[in-house]
């Protein structure tokens, strides 16, 4: 990976994490893989049968939202900048 490492640790920051091409390409990528799988799982039959209505179509949307938002949890989770206390002993009073 090139560059610096894209955090955030504030909400406002995220967008830039969850946009960062670098990120957006793994879990686009992920979504499609894991997606695609699930999709082939459960709603494959139905669709090619035909007696796919709209919450059919409404499941095989969510299919790969789902995977798309836990990989972005992931991405989020492993990029966050917490702001440590230094706590020494001369620290305290």
């Amino acid at each position: 990976m090139n560059g610096n490492p894209v955090t955030w640790s504030s909400a406002n920051e995220i967008p830039l994490v969850v946009f960062a091409p670098r990120h957006l390409r793994r879990t686009v990528s992920i979504a499609l893989v894991v997606g695609t799988a699930f999709f082939a799982m459960n709603q494959l039959g139905v669709i090619l049968s035909g007696h796919a209505g709209g919450v059919v179509w409404l499941k095989g949307a969510l299919t790969y939202l789902t995977p798309l938002l836990v990989s972005n949890y992931g991405v989020l989770s492993a990029t966050r900048r917490r702001e440590t206390l230094s706590i020494h002993p001369s620290d305290n009073p």
